[in-house]
């Protein structure tokens, strides 16, 4: 009996200490800049499948001119993917179609584009697009920007 409560409680102190540290990790990555929900789908085929697979919830952060690009459900302290604002291209708007609803935030608009030759498609919510928009059109003095 002694030894079931104390494994029980050492499983529960494990899985507080856990949540503790995701929770952390969150308001770590908030503290120092923008930050907005994006979800991203990496190397998009020609003609994207609509059946949810592939996106990956997480959340963006502006820094200088990157976007640095965390996945929600990881331990991680350092973003999966940057973006660097000079490499990024849009391409196209769309709305989720199919079981995409399902698979992103509800009131997500998906913008697809290409980085460095690689196509991604970004998932956000409309207000997280227009400031998106507008930090891509606000690149410095000469360097190149494509935003349909």
């Amino acid at each position: 009996m002694v030894l079931a409560l104390t494994v029980s409680g050492l499983v529960v102190a494990v899985v507080v200490v856990g949540l503790f540290l995701f929770g952390l990790r969150r308001r770590l990555i908030q503290r120092s800049g923008g930050t907005f929900d994006c979800s991203l789908r990496w190397d998009v085929p020609e003609k994207p499948d609509t059946g949810g697979k592939g996106w990956s919830y997480g959340v963006a952060r502006y820094n200088g001119d990157r976007i640095e690009w965390y996945r929600v459900f990881s331990y991680a302290p350092r973003p999966r993917r940057v973006l660097e604002r000079a490499a990024i291209e849009v391409t196209g708007r769309r709305v989720p179609d199919g079981e995409e609803e399902l698979a992103l935030l509800s009131d997500a608009v998906i913008l697809a584009c290409t980085h460095r030759g690689t196509r991604l498609e970004l998932a956000m919510s409309e207000d997280a697009l227009t400031g998106f928009l507008a930090w891509l059109e606000a690149a410095p003095p000469g360097q190149r920007v494509n935003v349909a």
